[in-house]
Order: structure tokens, then C-alpha cells, then sequence
């Protein structure tokens, strides 16, 4: 009787590593590694060595395997506070307004760190990330906040740009890369991170890879992609493979700044240096924890950085939308807030849908996310 149960788990093992190995090589969700010739290209690069990309600065990652352990029991304790407790009060997006004349520069936010730009009469997509759960597969994490998107996909105009600051879950998705790629004129994306977009289907003449510093010019914006503090990969043995980093987005009158992911470090202040002052700064602040600030900002360190950058007004983004870390959701915005308002800084905090227009007052404020 043991005999059989001890086989019978043994079986089970088996099963359960084999279809482990054949969804982590098969699944296209995954993405496609660099290839050999575009790795040894990379070891030209001053930030990239061992076949891994580095940080400018020394940025620890390693919590260590015991000390993982103890945190994994927090990391899915069944927390309320994580996950709002009422239905966010999203704003439905009418494809019609968004079509017809060139408007003034505006966004409209679908949550985390997913945006629609509106700039010089074009269509800019940041972090399209418009999937229910950042995770390779639906079992594999928890689903969004809220059922429906302001808009869906299908709806949205043609887009003349897509911008992605890394290849994380959470920004890079295989299934919203599916649904917007044939109507897409342009991606621009970290060095590396052009292999997914090919393994997905994505035209290569589309892909436009891009380094620290460079800079480019896309049916007249411009782009720079400006460094972060973070790290990228999609898979268990991928850690660093592709570039990380922060977008600079100018049209004839507005300067954008889109930060991406990352924890706080000197290259704001470098950033705002040679390409500020910005108009309007979408900048991480969420997810974040004690255990792993050097590559997740403090709500504090948002605020900051904002500064560093010389922004005229800044938006706390990747929140709202997930849970990625043990912190209440509404954290985050109750911690950046009270540091900018000590540091004299304007801040915008909109609903989910609503069209932020940098023309407007760009302080007006309902706190939406209390529970009313």
C-alpha cells in the first residue's frame, strides 16, 4: 500500500515537472531569448558584462533563500486592505473622442502603468499592459482590480507609437501585443526585448531597439530612452537578459517623462539635466517594499524624483490595477501625496479612464479611492 501511494506521488511529480518544462518551452508567452549574434554586440556596451545588462550603480537583489521563505507565508497572506473592497469608479472611454482633430496633449490611464498618449495628434501607447493577469499564465497571478478597461483594444484609433520600458508581466503582454500589432505603426523597446516582439509576430521593419541615451525621431516626436534601477526577464533563467529603462516622449510644446520601473538613484537628477523640465512625469509608486527598494521606489523617493527631474506636475502610476507586493493598495497614493504637498510639488491623481489634459488644472483632485 505505501509502495503504491509513494508511486503514485512519485507519478505525480513527474507529471507535474514535465508539464512545468513543456509550458515554460512552449509557451509563447514566454518570449524568445536574444540571439547569439545580438548578446555579442551587447558586450560592446559599458552596462552590459558576464551576458547580463547591469545597473549604473550597484544595486543589490539578493534577499537570500531563507530570508524569501519567511516572506513568502506575508506575500500571500489573504490581506483586504491589498485589494479594494468596493467597484472603482472607472471611466468608459467613447472611441469617438478620440478620433476626428488634433487635441491638446492628453492621457487617458488604464491603470498600473498602462497609458494612451495624445500628442501632436498622434497615438502613443505606454506599457500597454491590458490583460487580466501579469503572469504568464491566468493561474500563475492575481486578475486586475476591475472587469472592464475604459476602453477595449478594439476600439482604440490606429497607433502611430508603442512605447515599453521593460519585459516584465506587468508591461510587456503577449496577448495585448497579439491584439495591437497590426495596427501599430511603430514599437520602440529596450535592447532585447525586439526578440519577443519577432517570436510574437511583430513585423521587424515595427521594431525599434533602443540603448541608454539614445535618441530618435517617430513621424516627428521625440524620443530619448533614458536609464532606470531595475532588472528584466520573463522566464526562471532570463534575469538581465534585455535593457530596462525610462522614456523621454517631446512633441512641438509638451516634454513627457515616463519612468518606468525602477528604484531611486542619480540618474533622475541626470534625466531632468538634459532633458527636463517636464511638462507632466507618469513616475513608479507602488509595488514597492523595504526588502527590495533599490529597484521599486519608496512613495517618498517618487516624489523626489520628481523633483530631480524638474517636472512641473507629476502622476503616481503602477498601483490601482494589481497586487504585486504586500503594501495596502491605496498606499501608495496616501504616502506620495503628503510628500509632495512637503515638498511644494503639483501632483494629479486621476480616476481609471479620465482624460488627464496637461492644459487643464492639473491639481484638481477627488479622492476616488476611498470607498464611499
Amino acid at each position: 500500500m505505501i509502495k503504491k501511494l509513494f508511486l503514485g506521488l512519485l507519478g505525480l511529480i513527474l507529471i507535474l515537472v514535465v508539464t512545468g518544462v513543456l509550458f515554460v518551452n512552449l509557451s509563447p508567452q514566454f518570449g524568445e531569448e536574444p540571439s547569439e549574434e545580438r548578446q555579442a554586440e551587447f558586450e560592446n556596451l559599458d552596462h552590459y558584462s558576464d551576458g547580463k545588462f547591469q545597473n549604473l550603480i550597484p544595486t543589490n537583489m539578493d534577499m537570500g533563500f531563507a530570508k524569501a521563505m519567511r516572506m513568502m507565508p506575508e506575500f500571500f497572506k489573504n490581506d483586504p486592505s491589498r485589494k479594494p473592497d468596493f467597484e472603482l469608479p472607472i471611466v468608459s472611454v467613447d472611441s469617438s473622442e478620440l478620433v476626428g482633430k488634433v487635441f491638446p496633449t492628453r492621457l487617458v490611464w488604464f491603470g498600473h502603468s498602462a497609458f494612451l498618449l495624445q500628442l501632436d495628434g498622434k497615438n502613443i501607447l505606454l506599457d500597454p499592459m491590458l490583460g487580466e493577469v501579469p503572469a504568464p499564465h491566468p493561474w500563475l497571478g492575481d486578475k486586475r482590480f476591475f472587469e472592464e478597461l475604459p476602453i477595449e483594444i478594439e476600439e482604440l484609433p490606429e497607433i502611430d507609437i508603442i512605447l515599453f520600458s521593460h519585459d516584465h508581466y506587468d508591461h510587456l503582454d503577449y496577448e495585448s501585443v497579439q491584439r495591437l500589432k497590426d495596427k501599430t505603426r511603430a514599437f520602440y523597446v529596450p535592447l532585447g526585448v525586439g526578440s519577443h516582439l519577432e517570436s510574437w509576430g511583430v513585423s521587424v521593419d515595427k521594431i525599434h531597439e533602443m540603448n541608454w541615451w539614445q535618441e530618435g525621431n517617430e513621424n516627428e516626436i521625440f524620443l530619448a530612452f533614458t536609464p532606470s534601477r531595475h532588472f528584466s526577464g520573463r522566464g526562471l533563467t532570463n534575469r538581465f537578459s534585455t535593457l530596462w529603462g525610462s522614456w523621454v516622449i517631446r512633441g512641438k510644446n509638451d516634454t513627457i517623462y515616463f519612468s518606468g520601473d525602477g528604484g531611486y538613484g542619480p540618474h533622475f537628477k541626470e534625466i531632468g539635466e538634459k532633458y527636463g523640465p517636464f511638462d507632466f512625469a507618469m513616475l513608479e509608486c507602488g509595488q514597492y517594499n523595504e526588502n527590495w527598494k533599490e529597484i521599486h521606489m519608496m512613495p517618498e523617493e517618487t516624489a523626489q524624483a520628481g523633483v530631480d527631474i524638474n517636472a512641473k506636475v507629476i502622476m503616481p502610476i503602477h498601483w490601482a490595477a494589481f497586487r504585486l507586493a504586500m503594501h495596502s493598495w491605496t498606499d501608495p497614493v496616501e504616502r506620495v501625496l503628503v510628500k509632495a504637498q512637503e515638498l511644494n510639488l503639483p501632483i494629479i491623481v486621476p480616476k481609471i479612464g479620465s482624460k488627464i489634459e496637461l492644459s487643464a488644472n492639473p491639481e484638481i483632485r477627488e479622492k476616488w479611492w476611498i470607498k464611499p
